[in-house]
């Protein structure tokens, strides 16, 4: 399935997922520059929220908000070339008690979470960016696109 949104309806998108986020949660955000990942994760953390300012992890690769419910990790892998330059992020940990939000996925290869909610965006900068998803069983009953 797939949704077609504006950016107003990425903001919504956000809205309703972050009540369904849980410790232990990856949401993996895929698309190329411009096509709304970092809008959509900002307002995921808007939603659980969080009130100010949302940077774009690319060049720290890792932004957190420990006082949500439940904490979150913002990942941005754009700069890895590969899943080993990943480790000394230690994103496992974070996920014992709080929940990831990871832009540009694919860098992790073969090595990423199984039971995440991939997200995939397409159409940079359009008005009608095309939003499809692959929802595993561990979000089932809680996607609500199903």
């Amino acid at each position: 399935m797939a949704l077609t949104l504006d950016e107003a309806g990425l903001r919504t998108i956000g809205a309703r997922l972050a009540p369904l986020l849980r410790a232990g949660d990856v949401i993996a955000l895929s698309g190329d520059l411009g096509a709304g990942k970092t809008t959509l994760a900002r307002a995921i953390l808007e939603g659980l929220g969080h009130r100010g300012e949302v940077p774009s992890p690319t060049f720290t690769l890792v932004q957190t908000y420990a006082d949500l419910d439940p904490p979150v990790a913002h990942a941005d892998l754009y700069r890895l070339s590969s899943a080993a330059e990943a480790e000394p992020l230690a994103l496992d940990d974070w996920l014992l008690d709080g929940a990831l939000i990871l832009e540009w996925p694919e860098r992790l290869g073969d090595t990423i979470w199984p039971d995440r909610l991939w997200l995939r965006l397409e159409g940079a900068g359009g008005p009608d960016r095309r939003l499809t998803w692959d929802a595993p069983a561990a979000w089932e009953g809680r996607w609500p696109f199903a």
